[in-house]
């Protein structure tokens, strides 16, 4: 997960407009404030997307 997919999570999160488990409300949200990065994000690696917001770990930068 790179960072800007990881500060446009934050963003989405920090709104505090849906269950950030509900990934395709997520995307929705995601699409809706132009986070084109995100929305890729989570048709790909939507597993990578979970663990990130059960345990906050990001990977490495560029993994994935």
């Amino acid at each position: 997960m790179n960072k800007t997919v990881r500060e446009q999570i934050l963003v989405i999160r920090d709104s505090g407009e849906t269950n950030m488990l509900d990934t395709r409300t997520v995307q929705v949200i995601a699409n809706r404030m132009g986070f084109c990065e995100l929305v890729i994000y989570l048709e790909e690696h939507r597993r990578g997307y979970v663990n990130f917001i059960l345990t906050g770990d990001a990977g490495e930068e560029g993994a994935e």
